[in-house]
C-alpha cells in the first residue's frame, strides 16, 4: 500500500475515475458499479473498485486543488500501475455561452499555478488530454445524446479572490477559456510525464458571470451524465 491509499496490489483497476469529492466516489460506487468494494479510507478520501458492464473500474476521491490531486494520481500511477485516469469534477463557467450544468471536455489546461513553470525551469508547457480519449468521449457523447463543450480550461490555485479584483478571469475569458477548476493541469502534466492516458470531464456547477450555483446535493449526486460519459471510455 502507498502512503495515502491503503489498497493492496491488484485491488485498484487500470481504469480509474477521479472525483474530487470522496462522497461522490461513494455515490458512484453504490449506484453505478456492481460488486463495489471500498479499498481505502485514509483521511476520508474514499476509493472503490467494482465492475461496469463486466469491466473493472475504480473510483478514487482526490480532494481539491493541484497538490492534493497530484498526491493521489502519483500514487495511482507509480504504486498501483493505473493506465487511464479520468477526472470527473465540477467547474465554474467563464463565458456566456457556457451554461450552468453544461458538460465541458478539457482538451487542454492553462493554470495560474507555478507547478508547470517550476517543472520546466520557468518555461511554459501546454498540458493536454489524451487524443484517443478525446475521440472516444466525443463519440460517447453522441451515443448518449449529450452536448459537450470542448476546449481550454483554467486550473487555478485560488478559489476566493481578493474582493478588490473586479474580474480575475477577464484575461482567460478573452482568450477563450471555457471554465475554471483546480486540478486538470496537474493531471495532464503528470500523465504526460508518465505516459498514462488522461482526460478531464467537467460539469458546470457555478457560473462566474451569472452568479448561478448548483446546490451541494446536486454537486454530489446529480451530475451522472458526466459519469456515464466517462464510463463509455471503457469500450
Amino acid at each position: 500500500m502507498s502512503i495515502h491509499i491503503e489498497a493492496r496490489p491488484g485491488e485498484i483497476a487500470d481504469f480509474v475515475l477521479l472525483p474530487g469529492d470522496p462522497l461522490r466516489a461513494q455515490y458512484i460506487a453504490e449506484n453505478l458499479l456492481e460488486n463495489a468494494v471500498c479499498y481505502s479510507q485514509v483521511r476520508g478520501m474514499l476509493g472503490f473498485t467494482g465492475t461496469y458492464n463486466g469491466k473493472r473500474v475504480s473510483v478514487q476521491g482526490t480532494g481539491m486543488g493541484l497538490p492534493s490531486h497530484l498526491i493521489y494520481i502519483n500514487e495511482l500511477i507509480n504504486e498501483y500501475e493505473a493506465k487511464t485516469l479520468v477526472r470527473i469534477g465540477t467547474c465554474g463557467g467563464l463565458r456566456e455561452d457556457v451554461k450552468i450544468k453544461d458538460l465541458v471536455m478539457a482538451v487542454s489546461a492553462s493554470t495560474d499555478s507555478a507547478i508547470i513553470s517550476r517543472a520546466f525551469d520557468g518555461m511554459s508547457y501546454a498540458p493536454t488530454a489524451s487524443f484517443d480519449l478525446l475521440l472516444k468521449a466525443t463519440e460517447g457523447a453522441k451515443k448518449l445524446g449529450l452536448v459537450v463543450r470542448a476546449g481550454n480550461v483554467l486550473s487555478s490555485d485560488i478559489f476566493y479572490h481578493d474582493i478588490e479584483i473586479t474580474d480575475p478571469y477577464a484575461i482567460w475569458r478573452k482568450y477563450g477559456v471555457l471554465a475554471v477548476e483546480m486540478e486538470t493541469a496537474g493531471l495532464y502534466l503528470q500523465c504526460s510525464r508518465s505516459n498514462v492516458q488522461a482526460i478531464s470531464l467537467l460539469t458546470v456547477s457555478d457560473h462566474l458571470l451569472t452568479d448561478l450555483h448548483c446546490t451541494p446535493s446536486e454537486r454530489q449526486n446529480a451530475f451522472m451524465d458526466m459519469v456515464r460519459l466517462a464510463l463509455t471510455l471503457l469500450d
